[in-house]
């Protein structure tokens, strides 16, 4: 290997750690920033791509996880968000599947080793970037910038952008995409070994690189991005190439680029490589996807959707500069950037074209230095700061294709590796100057603790969906998603006064935003504020008329107002757009059911059961009116077929113990009476009506005894005390009868 230019840590004021000790102090480092995150909840995304997540599911098969995205649904479908991960869903599947279900701990301790290991990696990776790729005689790799090294690996560490990934369960795909994609950066480095014959490269390892890349990409997007990488890496450190040299000759057709460095060390031959990789890699990806692309709305990326290339051109630099603050001062952390949180930039005199300013004045000014400069140590840190900055940043930038987000922390992780070199290399070059370096460490290992402690209180944050979303409304009131979570949290706690406040303040950033509409409408129906309630559901399917859930709701609500022929229309509209939809298929049986059309509400329920067989309200209803028809048998057969598919609802126990009862097939209704109690023993009705069997059956002591018990948790329960006195009366009777 071609001996390296002199490494960064000759004016570094910083701590010297064997390798060893280095990559401890680091693992427990970024193991602190995030440990209290462990016992966190699911919360936000994690809903979607976990919990209603039927990839996670033992009875998926795991075929289907290569057909389906990262939240579930067919790739082929309309309304997929075309995310291709696999590997992040089977990870999720098999902690399923070794927690027994959907406990969050083991996800969120996965996550912390996962950004554990990657931090550790950083130390190999970092010291390969910034003191160049060397090995001794017997083939070791040396580390030759072991301080800044470590500095720049404790950086990336305690970054408190990195919390969304770590702390959010969801962030699995971008912690295993990185560990794949520095996996590849350090293959390909051992693909340059030297050995005694010289110079020579690898094929073997070369082909590592481009598998293990394209398994990054199967965890995530951005893990395609490796290949690019390590072709940069490949021109500036192993082949030392000088790209503004390089221009220079081919621009004047200097002929003595027929012996150029590429092609004696094969460098040509091994981008060839990693470019037919790639190719075949996004070739297989976008067959698999779909030719058409994923479908967002104005209010996921409104950017995007300008009608002028100007305003496009100008927000979406805006956004760069934005993530750029974040990596500089991570302080205004939000978990959703959308929604108005940060307004379109629709003219030149909005103040913020300072930041786009800014941002490209500092990226023209490392660009320079980085092609321009005679110091060839400083062209290659800063060529391969920059290259990891920008390049897996690339799938997110809207450059190729529109994304569904504005600003998304997730994908400044692996950027943030560019950010840490070029901070690294700053510091470097101040300590050069300094005359005091260690009042310069001292700076740097405050800037590490408040990083530290910044990453601990964001992980508290996480760790509910209450906190992330209030945590929200300082850094984006504007955005109306923000409103629309902390009054949907709210409302799950039954808070409806103060859920109401934050739906109709969401409603007022976007008034187009239907499911906070929805969301509003369903408490007012709930708390019989039945006009306002339609209004705002009309207004919902008007905005958006597939909107099934809404028009569900409006048919409810109008069911309520007694105009059942519109609710019937809702109902009806609601399963056009939604095919398989068991609740509204019940809430059509309803409404049969309250117009006497009694086949139809049993055809309707039987739907409901056919789509959700667990769906207890629909069994229980067809039971129930079976029983009140005097179909005792139909019910009877009913009943049992429910209890078979749900066999511990004890509503189910309680409605076939009614029907068999009135069969007088009392010892049977006698129990599951009494295991409908044992699951709800505070149920005034299982008592009284399990008294009311034992007043049929003779058992009079029991049946005072259970009518007691009845009262007694609900003494205003309907026909329960007529019931007790008539028992009274009858053992006065018989008491009397003995005595005489």
């Amino acid at each position: 290997m071609a001996q390296t230019e002199p490494n960064l840590d000759h004016d570094v004021s910083w701590f010297l750690l064997p390798s060893y000790w280095a990559k401890m102090v680091v693992a427990l480092i970024s193991f602190l920033c995030f440990a209290n995150s462990y016992d966190g909840d699911f919360v936000f995304d994690d809903s979607e791509a976990i919990i209603n997540n039927k990839d996670l599911r033992a009875e998926t098969p795991l075929g289907d996880l290569w057909h389906h995205d990262f939240w579930g649904s067919k790739l082929s479908s309309n309304t997929s968000h075309k995310s291709y991960r696999p590997l992040t869903v089977l990870t999720f599947r098999i902690n399923y599947l070794f927690a027994g279900g959907f406990y969050p701990v083991g996800f969120h301790v996965i996550n912390i080793i996962l950004h554990c290991t990657i931090s550790v990696l950083m130390v190999d990776v970092f010291s390969i970037l910034l003191g160049g790729l060397q090995f001794s005689n017997k083939g070791r790799r040396l580390n030759l910038a072991p301080k800044t090294s470590l500095l720049a690996a404790l950086l990336f560490a305690v970054h408190p952008v990195h919390t969304e990934c770590v702390a959010g369960i969801v962030g699995r795909a971008d912690l295993l995409c990185a560990l794949f994609f520095l996996l590849s950066f350090l293959g390909y480095c051992k693909a340059f070994r030297e050995n005694k014959e010289g110079h020579n490269f690898s094929i073997f390892w070369v082909l590592v690189s481009v598998i293990l890349g394209a398994i990054a990409m199967l965890c995530k997007e951005q893990g395609i991005t490796i290949l690019g990488l390590n072709a940069v890496f490949d021109a500036l450190v192993i082949n030392k190439l000088n790209v503004l040299e390089l221009i220079q000759k081919l621009l004047h057709k200097d002929k003595s680029l027929e012996n150029a460095v590429l092609l004696r060390k094969g460098l040509l031959f091994r981008i060839t490589l990693l470019m037919s990789g790639g190719a075949s890699i996004l070739y297989i990806r976008w067959r698999i996807m779909g030719t058409g692309p994923p479908a967002f709305t104005e209010v996921d990326n409104p950017a995007s959707f300008a009608d002028s290339l100007f305003v496009r051109a100008i927000n979406y630099n805006y956004y760069y500069s934005l993530n750029a603050w974040l990596l500089l001062c991570p302080w205004w952390l939000c978990f959703d950037w959308s929604m108005g949180c940060i307004p379109l930039i629709k003219s030149v005199s909005d103040w913020r074209i300072i930041a786009l300013a800014a941002l490209w004045f500092c990226l023209i000014g490392l660009i320079c230095q980085a092609l321009c400069s005679e110091d060839s140590h400083k062209r290659r840190i800063l060529t391969l700061g920059l290259g990891f900055l920008i390049i897996p940043f690339l799938p997110a930038s809207n450059l190729f294709f529109r994304v569904g987000f504005v600003i998304a922390e997730r994908v400044i992780y692996l950027p943030s590796i560019g950010y840490c070199i070029l901070f690294t290399y700053g510091f470097s070059l101040l300590s050069k100057q300094a005359k005091k370096k260690k009042i310069l460490a001292v700076a740097v290992l405050g800037i590490l603790l408040i990083n530290v402690m910044r990453c601990a209180l964001r992980s508290s944050q996480w760790r509910s969906e209450e906190q992330l979303f209030r945590s929200a409304l300082s850094v984006c009131p504007l955005n109306a998603k923000v409103h629309y979570n902390v009054g949907k949290n709210l409302a799950d706690k039954g808070n409806q006064s103060a859920a109401i406040k934050y739906y109709r303040e969401a409603v007022r950033l976007n008034p187009k935003y239907v499911h906070a509409m929805n969301n509003l409408g369903n408490i007012l129906k709930e708390r019989n504020e039945l006009q306002e309630a339609e209004e705002l559901l009309s207004l919902a399917v008007q905005i958006q008329p597939d909107f099934a859930a809404a028009w569900m709701n409006l048919g409810i609500v109008q069911n309520s107002l007694r105009r059942f022929e519109e609710a019937e229309q809702s109902y009806w509209t609601a399963i056009k757009h939604r095919k398989k939809y068991p609740d509204c298929y019940y809430n059509l049986g309803r409404l049969y059911a309250d117009l006497n059309r009694h086949v139809d509400a049993l055809n309707a329920w039987r739907n409901a059961t056919v789509l959700k067989p667990e769906h207890s309200l629909a069994w229980n209803n067809m039971i129930i009116l079976l029983d009140n028809t005097g179909n005792l048998a139909q019910a009877e057969a009913v009943g049992r077929e429910a209890l078979e598919l749900i066999p511990n609802d004890h509503s189910l126990m309680f409605s076939l113990a009614n029907v068999l009862g009135k069969s007088q097939k009392y010892k049977e209704s006698e129990a599951l009476f009494l295991k409908a109690i044992k699951a709800n023993p505070n149920a005034a009705s299982y008592h009284g009506n399990l008294a009311v069997l034992y007043h049929r059956w003779g058992n009079l002591d029991l049946a005072k005894k259970h009518y007691e018990v009845s009262l007694k948790l609900d003494p205003m329960a309907p026909g329960t005390k007529e019931n007790y006195n008539l028992l009274r009366r009858k053992l006065e009777q018989l008491q009397k009868k003995g005595s005489a």
